[in-house]
């Protein structure tokens, strides 16, 4: 890992490369559609206004000084507060006093590979009996498009697993009921969220994600079915995602791999490691037996 600094000191004195400066801007972009930025110093909080997953506490944008533990405190105190999940994210690379703290204040840090596209997406499989495309607002196929990353993220990992057509079903069903399908509705109107989604009879075995921002967008949530994996659906999606972005005029197209076998995935597609991405949050709780 990089050194860290003190919170008396300025952060790394290094500037951040171009690419990364670029990505910056966008993490502390995106969530403003959605959510008011709460001043914490040299941590922004975003707390989202309306429905949706709540957001997270991350760099200030621009700040010289190095969080410190007291700094984290007062974020997960607000956190607790709004009743929402006490969680930070920022790039290791650009704020590397950050981690210590985090820690110092009671967190466990997740590292993520971050990977940007080098060029065009080097090659796209073949996805087999799988229509690959964008799904649009009131296209019958949105809400098994935003329930089957649910299913993916469930069962983690690269391998074949077991959920399979019936739990698909109950949850797009669930997705139907809860409010999920109108609040992406309203974000893909808006030119926010574009989804895109492999196909097969109707339903999405394969979906994900991009979020425009000026000239950059972020792929996220790609997950694929886990009784369906191994077929290359994921890239296939990854590849729709990015040719709708550089169509959209995004030169920076960039994603947060879960893990390393799942970063060698985006590797074969064109996609290489520029950061490591953290999450910070409370450590699991046990139950007691």
């Amino acid at each position: 890992m990089l050194a860290v600094t003190s919170h008396d000191h300025d952060d790394d004195t290094s500037r951040p490369s171009p690419l990364l400066d670029r990505i910056e801007r966008y993490y502390d972009a995106v969530p403003r559609s959605g959510a008011r930025a709460e001043d914490f110093g040299p941590l922004t909080l975003f707390v989202r206004e309306g429905q949706g997953w709540p957001y997270y506490a991350r760099p200030a944008l621009g700040s010289t000084v190095a969080p410190g533990a007291d700094d984290v405190y007062r974020v997960r105190a607000r956190q607790r507060e709004l009743g929402v999940p006490e969680s930070l994210e920022w790039m290791a690379d650009t704020a590397p006093g950050l981690r210590a703290a985090a820690e110092a204040a009671g967190l466990v840090v997740h590292e993520h590979p971050l990977m940007a596209l080098t060029g065009d997406i080097v090659s796209a499989p073949d996805p087999g009996d799988a229509s690959v495309r964008i799904v649009g607002p009131g296209d019958p196929v949105l809400p098994s498009a935003l329930a089957v990353p649910r299913l993916a993220f469930a069962e983690p990992g690269t391998g074949i697993g077991t959920a399979g057509a019936e739990d698909l079903a109950r949850a797009t069903r669930a997705v139907a009921a809860d409010g999920t399908v109108e609040q992406l509705t309203a974000r893909m109107h808006a030119g926010l969220t574009v989804v895109a989604a492999a196909v097969v009879d109707g339903e999405a075995l394969c979906a994900g994600q991009h979020q425009p921002v000026g000239d950059a967008a972020e792929i996220v949530g790609v997950g694929t079915l886990p009784s369906a994996r191994r077929r290359g659906l994921g890239v296939a999606v990854t590849a729709a995602l990015v040719a709708d972005a550089r169509a959209r005029g995004a030169a920076t197209v960039f994603l947060s791999a879960a893990d390393d076998d799942v970063a060698r995935i985006y590797t074969r597609a064109g996609f290489r490691r520029v950061a490591t991405a953290l999450i910070a949050e409370p450590p699991a709780r046990t139950a007691r037996g």
